[in-house]
């Protein structure tokens, strides 16, 4: 198959896998061949314009520092600039599934490397779509984080302002790990009030109308959509109309314009050299006046209030990763109207500046169906989760992803919790309203006392006792949250209790629930029963 466009033998890959340290150590790892690794040519799908670079590019660099290895450099729709992975001088690459059906690009050979198991994660790309079509057709996961979050340095640039560079795994926890570990490449900062986590009961946008779809795909949806009502998510519907106008902006108005500037000058001068296609979509943006691109930017800001001002309220948009899954032979046929079908429900994203997660959702007949979760800017972790409550058909759902890769990566507090805000607790949602994650149980170290304050309902009395005086280790919660989220929960706690230094039995400190020590005094003691959620299944509160 042409998946590879340049592939390391397997012994030096073997033996670097044995030597390989950190999060990912031994992970497989698979290169669009537009983004650059040291020593192996950078291709583009282009050989003609072919450079040997003497640096990874940092997206490369950080997963490599946590222990994945390169196998190569994968095939792609040529200067990335396809959605079908049939525009190549490698040769079309086929669905890892239905070798009749396209893969779908640009990102092909990453996505099939990763369904045929020759990879383990792979690095995509995504301008209008291409780290997130090809994982709905191979039935796998493709994360597209929020735009600029990760360095497109070392990228050969498709739309310099929409690019993104993507990861591609077999499932949703192993893409989080990736992603965790490839944010350190990060160009762009995160806000200090980043939401690290969905709600427990999320509202999901659907559009009103799906035109795209073919009845057996339609029915695949609504069966996706009805799953999430049954764990409880809330849906409502937007007008797509906004989404789909900016979608057809990206290669029917001016902003192709970027297109011609990443590499047009090269394709004028090696026109024997360049996919029909390809050029024929870059060389058409070559004498685009500039008030036309002005024009249409003006346009895109103004439906993207649009569209924005749709989804106030909800968490999420839920649509089709794309409407159709075409043949090979149609896509000869109709190059270019089959490829902006397949678009129909990509296109948006980037240039709205949305997050992404594409996951497998079963079959529509015999083919695979996959469902995108978009997010605002820097609401990846609450894509993520949202993404987590889809049922794969028959493979079920996926298991709650515990520490989503933003959590890793944006600024974040710790805040250590012993009663009311424990998970299940009355004051839970004080927490989960300010965006937090839980993040697993805890235990002080053995030096405090746990009351019980005559309140409603009644709140931990934490209390750390003085040298030489007995105390007990007390079972609490860590949660997330953003500095700006933990500045607003701490405005709002009442007296007594408040946000102070607590040691763990791990012999750190990090901020918890303390109180007024004046308060204790009324307290009850249930330090016996070493915890809250202890005193209460013993009826001590």
């Amino acid at each position: 198959m042409s998946v590879w466009i340049h592939r390391r033998p397997d012994e030096e890959v073997a033996a670097d896998i044995a030597q390989a340290r950190g999060p990912l150590a031994g992970l497989r790892l698979a290169v669009k061949d537009n983004v650059d690794v040291a020593g192996i040519p950078t291709t583009a799908a282009c050989p003609e314009y072919a450079y040997v670079p003497s640096h990874d590019a940092p997206a490369v660099a950080a997963l490599r520092a946590a222990g994945a290895v390169v196998v190569g450099k994968t095939n792609l729709d040529q200067f990335a600039t396809g959605l079908v992975g049939t525009r190549s001088p490698y040769g079309t690459v086929p669905n890892a599934l239905r070798p009749e059906f396209v893969s779908g690009g640009s990102s092909s050979g990453s996505a099939v490397a990763v369904a045929l198991s020759e990879a383990d994660i792979a690095i995509g790309t995504d301008t209008a779509g291409s780290g997130r079509v090809p994982a709905a057709f191979q039935g796998i996961v493709g994360i597209k984080p929020t735009v600029g979050v990760i360095s497109t340095e070392g990228v050969v640039p498709a739309c310099r302002s929409y690019d993104c560079v993507t990861i591609f795994a077999a499932d949703l926890r192993s893409a989080d790990r990736a992603m965790g570990a490839l944010a350190a490449a990060t160009d762009r900062p995160w806000p200090t009030d980043t939401r690290l986590a969905a709600p427990p009961k999320p509202t999901v946008a659907v559009f009103d109308s799906l035109d795209a779809l073919d009845p057996l795909w339609q029915k695949a949806f609504e069966r996706t959509v009805d799953a999430l009502r049954e764990r409880g998510v809330q849906i409502v519907t937007v007008d797509p109309e906004p989404f789909l106008a900016a979608a057809r902006l990206l290669y029917d108005g001016a902003l192709v314009a970027e297109r011609y500037s990443a590499v047009g000058e090269f394709v004028d001068t090696h026109p024997e050299s360049i996919d029909p296609t390809v050029g024929a979509i870059i060389r058409s943006a070559r004498d685009i006046p500039a008030h036309r691109l002005v024009s249409d930017l003006a346009e895109l800001e103004r439906l993207r209030a649009r569209a924005m001002a749709g989804l106030l309220g909800a968490d999420a948009l839920l649509t089709p990763t794309a409407p159709l899954h075409p043949t090979i032979a149609e896509v000869e046929a109709d190059p270019v109207g089959v490829n902006s079908r397949v678009g129909t429900y990509t296109n948006f994203c980037n240039l709205f500046d949305l997050c992404a997660v594409a996951v497998p959702a079963g079959t529509a007949g015999d083919a695979q169906f996959g469902v995108t979760v978009f997010g605002r800017a820097f609401d990846d972790a609450v894509a993520l989760d949202i993404a987590a409550l889809i049922p794969n058909g028959d493979k079920g759902f996926v298991e709650p992803i515990d520490s989503a890769w933003p959590s890793r990566v944006a600024p974040v507090q710790e805040l250590i919790v012993f009663g009311a805000h424990l998970r299940g607790q009355p004051l839970e949602h004080q927490l989960t309203e300010l965006g937090a994650r839980w993040a697993g149980p805890v235990r002080t170290a053995p030096r405090y006392r746990l009351g019980a304050l005559d309140t409603t309902p009644p709140k931990p009395a934490v209390t750390r006792r003085p040298d030489g005086e007995p105390g007990v280790s007390v079972a609490g919660e860590r949660w997330l949250l953003s500095p700006a989220a933990l500045g607003r929960f701490l405005s709002a706690l009442p007296a007594p209790m408040q946000l102070g230094a607590v040691e763990l039995d791990d012999g750190t400190w990090t901020t918890g629930f303390g109180c007024d020590p004046a308060a204790t005094a009324s307290a009850k003691n249930i330090s016996e029963y070493g915890g809250w959620k202890a005193a209460l299944a013993a009826g001590a509160l």
